[in-house]
């Protein structure tokens, strides 16, 4: 008799934003540093154009999702909520063109080109996982700006870290990426009926 599988866990990570500072400096005609010529010649993966836009917010979702995804029916553990595209791998190729195409779709639930994609691949994603299976947001919980969108395709199954409750973006960024090193994963919580305000937590120790 074989063992029942252990049950997958997909995070979907919040996307970075592509109209700021660093995105004129990534686009920019003088950048010559590598990922900025790699995304001009021949395009660059997405999490990595959005670990350079976000900084160390996006780096440690990245790097916490690929530490702790497990997946089996679907392509990808770990999948780049990304406005007008919906749900994408982050090694999904990007250019310019679809970085300028990005910063013009309105994060939010009543701009239909942020909606449809999104509803579409929840969807798709939902109808390939378990009931058993856990779906982990690693981004603003805050807000219902996508949260709503996702969690209505999942029923009551989408979940987040309870420690992100109270932390800024950085300080997230710092928690996971010190799980990572540690080898340590946080505890999740369902989405629905959460306390999704309070108090700041104390400081993250430096780390070792």
């Amino acid at each position: 008799m074989f063992a029942a599988a252990h049950p997958q866990t997909v995070f979907l990570l919040s996307p970075a934003h592509c109209g700021g500072r660093r995105a004129q400096i990534l686009l920019g005609e003088s950048a010559s540093f590598p990922l900025a010529v790699r995304l001009c010649e021949k395009g660059a993966p997405i999490g990595d154009v959005f670990s350079f836009l976000s900084g160390l917010y996006f780096r440690g979702k990245l790097a916490y999702g690929e530490a702790f995804a497990c997946a089996r029916t679907t392509p990808h553990g770990v999948l780049v909520i990304t406005p007008g595209l919906g749900l994408v791998s982050p090694d999904t190729i990007v250019g310019p063109q679809d970085l300028l195409s990005i910063a013009t779709v309105g994060v939010a639930p009543d701009e239909p080109r942020f909606r449809q994609p999104l509803e579409r691949d929840s969807a798709a994603l939902a109808s390939v996982l378990a009931q058993e299976d856990r779906v982990v947001l690693l981004g603003s919980i805050a807000t219902g700006k996508y949260v709503d969108i996702i969690e209505s395709h999942f029923d009551g199954r989408l979940r987040f870290p309870s420690d992100f409750v109270g932390r800024g973006d950085m300080s997230r960024g710092g928690l996971m990426l010190r799980c990572v090193l540690d080898r340590k994963e946080l505890e999740y919580i369902p989405m629905a009926g959460a306390t999704r305000h309070g108090k700041k937590p104390p400081r993250l120790k430096p780390l070792r």
